[in-house]
């Protein structure tokens, strides 16, 4: 039977994941985040700190992000560690499709599960998003505006150097879902309604 799996893109702010969490808690399955790289970091024998520091960005092209011991091992010193991150995660996301029906947020899932999946991304509007992350963490509105779009460029930067497609072009999903303007308790209706026919 073939396993149902919902991926979810988010914009930074727009509560992809907390919308995630509801949804895997009312279906009863899995929910995968940061809970990839404990996988990744089992999979791979590499410090799941280590991993943090990688995760969801690109290699930069002048240096290696992970700067000690564990990038000059001799198994990962001419090879990035977010690209080993990367290929790890995918083996994973493609081993858990076939095996459990579960929610995966970003990491690319909607691109390595294309075609076996209910693609989600949620986003809203800028300015909303500040101040969801303001109220979320100890970041004053000016910080916050920097940070949204410092993460949402990282985002976008890594989505489309692994994928070789554009982040926010809507052709990458089945379904665009704006959190402003709908309560996550009628968005988790709607994603459940989907999930319980595919």
């Amino acid at each position: 039977m073939a396993k149902r799996i919902i991926t979810i893109n988010r914009m930074y702010g727009s509560n992809g994941r907390k919308l995630g969490q509801a949804l895997a808690e009312e279906l009863g399955i899995h929910y995968y985040d940061r809970e990839l790289l404990d996988l990744a970091s089992e999979r791979r024998g590499i410090p799941y700190e280590e991993l943090v520091k990688v995760d969801e960005k690109r290699a930069s092209q002048w240096r290696y992000p992970v700067e000690d011991s564990v990038q000059m091992q001799p198994q990962y010193r001419f090879r990035p560690m977010n690209d080993l991150l990367f290929q790890t995660e995918s083996e994973i996301i493609r081993s858990l499709s076939e095996t459990e029906d579960c929610i995966i947020i970003g990491r690319c899932a909607n691109h390595i599960l294309r075609g076996k999946c209910l693609s989600v991304l949620v986003h809203a509007p800028f300015d909303v998003r500040v101040k969801t992350v303001s109220k979320r963490t100890i970041l004053d509105e000016r910080s916050a505006h920097a940070q949204v779009k410092k993460i949402d460029k990282e985002r976008r930067s890594y989505y489309e150097y692994f994928t070789d497609e554009k982040w926010l072009d809507v052709k990458q999903y089945d379904l665009c879902i704006d959190s402003n303007r709908f309560s996550m308790e009628q968005i988790v209706s709607m994603l459940k309604t989907i999930y319980e026919t595919l």
